[in-house]
C-alpha cells in the first residue's frame, strides 16, 4: 500500500524533529515547517534521503564547517538559508 502524501509529510516532519542532536532537531524542524508542504514528490524523495545522513555530518555541512557533497549542496544551502533567515 502506497503512503499518502499527508502521511508522508507527517513522517518527514517527525523525522525532522527527532534527530540525534538538538541542533539538528531545531534546524530541520524549522526547515520542514517552512518547506515541506510546497515540495513536489522528487523534492520529498531527496529530503527523505537527506534525513538518512549522519547528524554530525549534516550539522557540519549546514553550519559551513565542511563542504557538503556535490549532490547535496543545493539542498544544504536551502536548509542553511531557512536556518539563518536569509
Amino acid at each position: 500500500m502506497a503512503e499518502t502524501r499527508e502521511n508522508r509529510l507527517k513522517r518527514l516532519q517527525m523525522r525532522s524533529m527527532r534527530r540525534g542532536i538538538k541542533e539538528m532537531d531545531i534546524i530541520l524542524m524549522r526547515y520542514a515547517a517552512a518547506r515541506l508542504e510546497a515540495m513536489d514528490d522528487a523534492a520529498l524523495d531527496a529530503y527523505d534521503a537527506l534525513l538518512s545522513e549522519n547528524d554530525q555530518d549534516l550539522y557540519q555541512w549546514v553550519s559551513g564547517q565542511q563542504d557538503a557533497p556535490e549532490d547535496l549542496r543545493d539542498q544544504i544551502a536551502d536548509i542553511r538559508a531557512v536556518a539563518t533567515g536569509a
